[in-house]
Parts: structure tokens; sequence; C-alpha cells
């Protein structure tokens, strides 16, 4: 069975490729109205929150905010407010020059005193920053900040990327330290927010780098893969990001489009609950994922057979990607042994019993990437093959972190991008460490594991942290407390009235300030 939860707000999506009538999203469409020299972006992420912890990665995208640090494409620390930056000797203390002139876009020069206000409320609210072992944050004169560590920690500068990070003016918050606007140090800066579906900005021109050609532009969150690409198609929008394969087929055929893409170091996997009576043993997980046709989703559903994942780290983690570990196969009798060596025999139905309990698991998963619940419908088929009753249930993004909060989460179908913190340490560190994050395993431990991540954070000898790579990597194959399916390829349709259009790997930013118009 394929059910919607009930709050999502397009009602019950049928996942085998039907489509509602696109009567049904008249409201979505209508707010795409043609934009002159106002660039128009799309995609399904809503802005829900000013707060940068839940979703400053938008104003980060469409470059309203900065972060002390950036990344290049490839996750190596690049300037952002920082110009240059330092460690001591012991690696404790780091010391970070701010970008001379910068500004806010109230006119509020950006000093250490602000920065420091922002890095420790963050540090005090969820976000990655929690997880860096900071003993104190400091300014060091008006344009420098010190931070004090109480041991080793190589992501730092990683870290300090990452969008819940963001830097903001104090004219952001009001008496009692809610974010009410938000100004920050970008290129460009907001000129509307309609939450939470659009926001709007305009150049800034008290920017200290190259002024934007695109001095306008608007995002606007639609729902639904169908109606973003009714908006490409039909040139209401510039640049429509999250489109389903079969869409982006037929819109790289339209003379006004062009379709631009990167592979990024996003995974499409199951993460499990591993005090599921099914799920516990390594070996019932094994089992499940013995019998997931990898290929033959990445062929059917992707259009690209290479995008089935051998491992959890694809290629595109050059550093990660261990090309000499086993890869993770299809193999049905396999795992249909498997089954049985572990007490599961097949019952009324074909599907599994034991101890007078049926072998059923909830799998929960969202539209907002279109490819998801097509792969859920898949996963659910492969698994009955092999006796497991799968209920696959749709939802809002936000109910499968929701679940596994709550400690309800069976299993969820989610894409797992290992470089939103540049060194993918942080994410892993997020998910798998002491305080394990959202959208990782429920209630899976490896001692081993943990010992490696400490050893990543705090050692920087090349060698050495090859090797505790390899080590993640492995335990992470071996006992699949989230199971890979395919690796991931982000893709666009652009309108061919704007160039330079480039993708970030790191989806960090959507690179307004690189991109013309067509001449």
């Amino acid at each position: 069975m394929i059910a919607a939860l009930p709050r999502r707000a397009c009602g019950r999506l049928l996942v085998a490729l039907l489509m509602l009538p696109l009567a049904s999203c008249a409201r979505e469409l209508d707010v795409a109205q043609p934009g002159g020299d106002e660039l128009r972006l799309t995609g399904p992420w809503e802005v829900t929150s000013l707060e940068p912890s839940r979703t400053g990665y938008m104003f980060s995208r469409m470059q309203v905010v900065e972060t002390l640090m950036g990344a290049t494409d490839s996750g190596l620390p690049a300037p952002a407010l920082a110009t240059a930056w330092s460690v001591s000797d012991d690696q404790r203390t780091w010391r970070f020059v701010l970008r001379p002139g910068a500004r806010f876009h109230d006119g509020a020069p950006v000093d250490a005193a602000q920065v420091v206000t922002m890095l420790r409320r963050a540090l005090a609210l969820p976000g990655v920053l929690r997880f860096a072992p900071i003993a104190a944050i400091a300014a060091d004169g008006p344009g420098a900040v010190t931070i004090q560590l109480t041991r080793p920690f190589a992501p730092l500068t990683a870290l300090l990327a990452h969008s819940s990070t963001q830097i903001l003016a104090a004219s952001s918050f009001d008496a009692a330290g809610t974010v009410t606007a938000i100004v920050g140090s970008g290129p460009y800066r907001i000129t509307s927010i309609e939450q939470p579906q659009a926001l709007s900005v305009e150049a800034f021109d008290g920017w200290t780098g190259p002024a934007p050609e695109i001095r306008r532009a608007r995002y606007m969150a639609i729902g639904r893969a169908e109606a973003r690409a009714l908006v490409a198609d039909s040139a209401r929008a510039d640049i429509v990001f999250a489109l389903d394969p079969p869409s982006l087929e037929r819109l790289s055929t339209r003379p006004h489009l062009e379709v631009v893409a990167v592979r990024i170091p996003r995974t499409t996997l199951l993460n499990l609950n591993v005090r599921h009576p099914g799920l516990d043993a390594p070996e019932a997980r094994q089992a499940i994922s013995l019998a997931l046709d990898r290929a033959g989703m990445a062929r059917a559903l992707l259009r690209d057979a290479s995008l089935a994942a051998t491992q959890l780290f694809p290629p595109t983690l050059a550093e990660w990607h261990d090309p000499a570990l086993p890869p993770l196969t299809t193999d049905v009798p396999r795992a249909r042994a498997l089954l049985d060596g572990l007490g599961w025999v097949p019952g009324a139905g074909g599907i599994r019993v034991r101890d007078g309990q049926r072998f059923t698991l909830t799998l929960q998963t969202f539209p907002d990437r279109p490819e998801l619940p097509v792969i859920a419908a898949a996963v659910q088929e492969q698994l009955r093959q092999v006796g497991i009753a799968v209920e696959v249930l749709i939802g809002n993004s936000s109910e499968v972190p929701l679940a596994h909060r709550e400690g309800t989460l069976q299993a969820g179908l989610s894409a797992r991008n290992f470089a939103l913190i540049p060194d993918p340490v942080g994410t892993l560190i997020e998910d798998y460490g002491d305080a394990a994050g959202d959208w990782g395993p429920l209630h899976w431990r490896s001692e081993a594991l943990q010992a490696a991540l400490q050893a990543l954070q705090a050692d920087a000898d090349p060698a050495a942290r090859a090797g505790r790579r390899a080590q993640v990597a492995a335990i992470l194959q071996a006992e699949l407390p989230v199971i890979p399916i395919v690796w991931y390829r982000q893709a666009v349709a652009v309108n061919r009235r704007v160039s330079h259009v480039t993708l970030d790997p790191l989806e960090q930013s959507y690179r307004l300030s690189e991109m013309t118009w067509t001449r």
C-alpha cells in the first residue's frame, strides 16, 4: 500500500507515475509570471522560517548571507567573510581575518563583535557548530575572530561554511533575540519574503566584489515536479530545480531550454531503525540490500545505470569512495536464504512470518525530490519478492526527521548530500556520532566507527586520514545501518536567455552573481 500522510498539501500522491490533474496546482502556476529583467528560479524547497538553523540554506543559496568560511567545489576551504585564516601549532587556536570594507545590507560594518555574536548564537542553537569542541569565541580587534578549541578539530573550517553559521546584522533581531528580518552581507539583499512560497532579491550596491549583471531575482517554491516542469516549458521560470528524469528528457528537446547537470556527492538511501525486529540483525539488512535491483532502478527511473550505488560514498567523493570495497550487488536467492536463516519463513501471501509476526515495514519518504516516491514504489515491489511487506507513506520532508526524533521511524527513504558540510566528516559526525542526527540510522552505534571519526577530527596527517576514511566506508558497508540505493545527478532546466549557469556540487549557492543575460 502507498499512502500519503494527512499533512501533505497536495493530497494523496500516486507514486506509479500517475499524474494528478495540473488544475490542482493552478495556484502554484499562477505565481510564476513572466519577469522581464528579473531572473526567476523555481524549486520544491519552501522558506518556512527566518531562523538560520532551519532554512538558512535558502538565504545562502540566494547569496543574501555569508558565512565566515566558504568552500571550493572539491570541498577545500575558501575565503568568504574571512579572507585569511591560521591555526596554532597545537591545533587548538584558530584566527580568522575579516574582509576589509564588508558591510551588511543596512549599512553597518561587518565587524568582529557581530561575527562573534552570531557564532556564539549558532553554537547555542541546534546546528553543526555544536559538533566542534569550542571553548571560546572572541574578537581579536575589530577585524579578526579567534576560536579556541579544547582539542584539535580538523573539520572546523568546513563547519564554518555551513548555512546554520551564517552571519546576520544586529538589525535582523528583535529585542527578544528572534530573527525578524534577514540582513546579510552578500551580493544580494532581500526585497520581499512571502513565506513559505516566495523570496525576492536585488543586487546590493554596497557589495565589495564585482557587481552582478543579474540585478533582480525571485525564487518560487512549487511542490509538484510536473508543475515545475510546466513552468520551465512555458518559460515562466528561467531556472527550474528538482525535475524528474522523464521531464528532463522532454525539456531537453525544447529549443528555448538547456539542461545543465552535475554529479553531486549525494546518495539516495534507506535509513533504518535497527530496533525493528526485522532490522536488528546485520544479516537482515544485508538481505534487504541484496533484494534491491539498483542498476534496474538507476536505468529505468533515473535514465542512467551508472548511478547505481555500489557503496555509500559516490565517486564524486574521491577521497571517500573506495574502489577496492566489495560492491553492493543484487542476489535475490541469497537474500531469501539469509531471511530463512533468521527464522523468517514464508507465510500467507508470500509474506514472511516469525513467532507469529509478519515481516512488515513502513517506509516514509517525500516528493520534494521527485525520484524518491518512484524509487520507494520500486523498493516496495522488490522487497515483496523476498517476502517483506512494505507500506509506503509519502508526506512532507519534515516528517522523516520528526519520526526519527520521536523514535517511530521504521525506514526512511531520503537523499543525503555528504558535502553540505564541505568536509564529509562533519555530516558523518551528525549522522553517526554520539548525538546522532535526524537523517542517520536510528538506534545504531559502532564503537569502531566512533573511534575512526574521532581520529579523523583530530589527525591532520593525510596518510592516517586516508586509512580512517577507508575504515569508515568498510564498517558502513558491512553493517548497513543505512542502505545505499542510487547516487545522484543534479540537473536543472535553464532558459537560454540566461548564460553562465553552473551548479554548485555542495549545494551552497545558486551562483546568481556569476550569471549573465544572453546577448
